[in-house]
């Protein structure tokens, strides 16, 4: 045997690490470490230590190596290793955060991981590390819309008020129309989902005509009354009045939350009403549909019923809307608005002072 591949172990050091060996706690790495330097000692090769181990001859010259020079210490101990990358110094960092929030691109609207990395010259790979670490997404973009309605306040409290305090023997029901429904059949026979594959249907459409469907939703039990017409003016919503009277109980008051639309403020809707006292119109502000809980009944239907459909007709499709109002009043469940009027115009005081503070 080469003189170079055996150790001279002292009794101390071959007590140890026999007693790492037989220690049923000793990591199974520095087990295999001990053995290789034992078995050294004994006399035996590189290649035959390798062979009855088994492991690799570089492993065994290694730590072989090792004990020479750090003794039993060094098997025990991992080998401190430089770091792959050099890290980015924070005032770079710092730049390409500035620059995200505060600059635009030559040629776009807004950075991509790729055009900020050539901007400042670092990887796209370190760019995507920097914004996930600050929590940048600017190829994300919501949209809003603050009301300008001078009776924003008293509004709000009083739609909000209906929900969370409605009044006695009285039902309230979000009122809306969802006009301009398109009844669209598609060119071509789409394919049916399968494992490892999305649904299909075809980008291009036939248009068979429109529909207007006008809904009512009680916010206290989810249940809708609903129904589709022509058209959507102040005739076709009083039709749809005199249905909400006669699918309510006479001794209930209603009380209906609508919109701003002029349909609703007509004058010989506002002559009906008068004729009917049980009925009062509260009124969202402008630009705040989402006040009006029967929006998100109209997300339900189009998303579920609607969008994907293919119909081809206006009565096709009239069909399909009616059936999923009846699925829907068979197990209704109500829409739970927990927002307080206070939270609503604190956060949209919040949202106008932080436009200012912009211009």
């Amino acid at each position: 045997m080469d003189r170079r591949e055996g150790i001279d172990l002292t009794p101390d050091d071959r007590d140890r690490l026999q007693h790492l060996v037989k220690d049923g706690n000793t990591a199974q790495k520095h087990v295999r470490r001990a053995r290789i330097v034992l078995l050294c000692a004994d006399g035996l090769g590189t290649v035959a230590v390798a062979r009855r181990l088994p492991t690799s001859q570089p492993t065994v010259r290694l730590w072989r190596e090792r004990y020479r020079a750090t003794g039993v210490a060094g098997l025990l101990k991992e080998a401190s290793r430089p770091p792959g990358k050099t890290p980015v110094p924070p005032a770079r960092v710092k730049h390409v955060v500035e620059m995200t929030l505060h600059s635009r691109p030559p040629k776009g609207t807004h950075w991509s991981v790729r055009t900020m990395a050539k901007a400042v010259g670092l990887s796209h790979t370190t760019v995507q590390r920097i914004w996930q670490a600050h929590e940048l997404k600017p190829h994300l973009a919501k949209t809003f819309k603050l009301s300008t309605d001078r009776c924003f306040v008293e509004k709000v409290q009083d739609v909000v008020g209906l929900y969370l305090d409605p009044p006695d023997k009285a039902l309230v029901r979000a009122v809306d129309e969802k006009s301009q429904i398109q009844a669209l059949d598609r060119t071509q026979p789409g394919l049916p989902l399968k494992k490892g594959r999305a649904g299909t249907f075809t980008h291009d459409y036939k248009r068979h005509g429109t529909t207007t469907l006008f809904a009512a939703l009680d916010v206290a039990t989810g249940t809708v009354i609903g129904g589709c017409m022509k058209r959507h003016r102040h005739q076709e919503f009083l039709r749809f009045l005199r249905a909400i009277d006669r699918a309510t109980p006479k001794r209930l008051d209603l009380h209906l939350i609508v919109d701003n639309y002029a349909t609703h403020k007509h004058a010989t809707v506002k002559a009906w009403l008068e004729k009917h006292p049980r009925f009062q119109l509260h009124f969202t502000p402008t630009s705040a549909s989402w006040l009006n809980q029967v929006e998100r009944f109209f997300g339900l239907i189009t998303q579920q019923r609607i969008r994907r459909g293919a119909f081809t007709s206006v009565p096709d499709l009239e069909k399909a809307i009616m059936d999923y109002l009846d699925r829907h009043n068979a197990d209704p469940k109500p829409f739970v608005w927990t927002a307080s009027a206070s939270a609503i115009l604190e956060k949209v005081a919040r949202a106008k002072q932080a436009l200012e503070s912009q211009h």
